[in-house]
């Protein structure tokens, strides 16, 4: 008889996970159990009245690296090549970024030409930082934070401006608290290994496999930054659903687990309020502290690991203005904590993807807003209004962007703790989780944002190495 897997969690990791395992030679029973009546986790695309596509989370997909082309033969399985909107490498939202310091916004530099230059915000050309960290020694410890790393090897202006709004950015936290190993494992590597963070990128760790599809050899060929799907990003967990359902995996949505025990028989129980389910293995998809807390008793040292993992909040606002221009053109622009505590950055959503601007076209951005502005009035339990968030994005918009009239269309969301903090000792706590799992030899395997990457491509990826662990082709480690 075949074995029960039960996945927990309809987000894109889940879906994933899934999905390999529904596709297996001799594939195990599936259940996937989530507890919202939608698949897709914080992937959601929903239309305006003009049809304009928003994305309330993930709006782009990186094609680069190995991660990035297993995403893209999913595309293709999937049959979704036709529906692919890429961003190719000689768009102006591939070449332009941009960030917003001293009240004005300044382009990063591109290209080598561009760090001999004057490049403000920062006070002289990049090209001194990259001197500096070349000749750098290699850090000792075994973590460090992200802010300490980057101000000891490329100095105190790149570390404060540049890696505090990328942080901000890409994690909505705090370079001052987040961990460069865990975060940005490459540039950690790159040290340990090379002694210099330039000269470990520039002589790679070696090219890992790659699939290969006709999809993948164009992005190549056309230096693809990013890429959507026409519908949305929400297009690809529809089709993954669509999929599973064909494959004869059972999905119970509304479905809330409330409890995992283990059997006699050492099979799992999964409680789900007025039922339950027997599983052979279950794989972990939701995040780390709601895992934590369905946890038996005898599970409490992973309990207690995986509820040190953190998240933070973020507020997508969606703006549109009918006959506005915007005063650059390239992907969007990031904040640094200094000059906003609140709005993280804007995304350029029009300059990236015109073809979702609807009928007749208005000009999209995405306003960001998080860090401590928004922990704050978190922690003293203020009430956090579609008013008073829509209001923080619009004069941010009118303030960075010159976008002084009011938007056509406003979309308003706030997504409760959707970002895990990889804070400093963070590769202690998946350590300690992972020894637990194999001392105790328990038939459960992790997967999701939580532990290593918060980018859909790593939650993907995730998803993929948890199922092929489940099928035997690769140790719980």
């Amino acid at each position: 008889m075949a074995r029960t897997v039960v996945v927990l969690g309809g987000g894109i990791s889940g879906l994933a996970a899934s999905y390999h395992l529904s596709r297996a030679p001799c594939p195990p029973k599936v259940v996937l159990v989530e507890a919202s009546e939608r698949l897709g986790g914080w992937i959601r695309s929903v239309r305006g009245p003009n049809g304009a596509v928003f994305e309330l989370g993930p709006r782009g997909i990186r094609p680069a690296g190995a991660l990035g082309a297993r995403t893209l033969l999913l595309v293709s399985e999937l049959g979704l090549d036709s529906e692919v909107l890429p961003v190719r490498g000689d768009h102006p939202a591939a070449k332009n970024r941009f960030l917003y310091v001293g009240g004005a916004l300044h382009a990063l530099p591109s290209g080598l030409r561009g760090l001999f230059r004057p490049s403000p915000p920062f006070s002289k050309p990049l090209f001194w930082a990259g001197l500096r960290e070349l000749t750098a020694p290699r850090g000792k410890d075994p973590d460090e934070t992200v802010h300490s790393f980057a101000q000891r090897r490329l100095g105190p202006e790149v570390a404060s401006l540049a890696m505090d709004s990328l942080c901000r950015g890409v994690f909505a936290g705090n370079s001052r608290e987040l961990s460069v190993r865990s975060c940005f494992p490459s540039l950690f590597q790159a040290e340990q290994t090379h002694r210099s963070v330039l000269l470990g990128l520039l002589l790679g760790a070696g090219q890992s496999p790659q699939p290969d599809s006709a999809l993948i050899s164009q992005a190549r060929a056309e230096r693809w930054s990013q890429w959507s799907l026409r519908g949305g990003l929400e297009t690809l967990p529809q089709a993954l659903n669509a999929h599973l359902t064909s494959r004869g995996v059972h999905i119970l949505r509304g479905q809330p687990a409330c409890g995992l025990s283990l059997q006699a028989d050492g099979r799992w129980k999964v409680s789900l309020g007025d039922s339950s389910l027997e599983a052979d293995h279950i794989i972990s998809a939701v995040p780390a502290s709601v895992l934590g807390k369905l946890l038996p008793a005898e599970a409490a040292p992973l309990a207690r690991a995986l509820r040190a993992i953190a998240a933070v909040s973020v507020a997508v606002v969606n703006l549109q203005y009918r006959g506005a221009r915007l005063p650059v053109q390239g992907f969007g622009h990031l904040v640094p904590s200094s000059e906003d505590p609140g709005v993280l950055g804007i995304v350029y959503d029009s300059v990236a993807f015109p073809e979702q601007d609807g009928s007749p076209p208005g000009l999209r951005v995405t306003v960001m807003l998080g860090g401590s502005w928004l922990h704050t009035l978190e922690a003293r339990g203020a009430v956090l209004s579609q008013e008073l968030l829509q209001q923080q994005a619009q004069e941010a918009a009118a303030t960075q962007l010159g976008l002084k009239e009011p938007p056509s269309h406003c979309l308003v969301h706030l997504h409760k703790n959707c970002i895990p903090q990889y804070t400093l000792g963070h590769w202690q706590k998946l350590e300690a989780a992972m020894q637990f799992l194999a001392s105790q030899r328990l038939p459960l395997t992790l997967a999701g944002a939580s532990y290593e990457g918060v980018a859909v491509n790593d939650c993907i990826e995730s998803g993929r190495q948890a199922a092929a662990r489940v099928l035997g082709s690769v140790p719980n480690s």
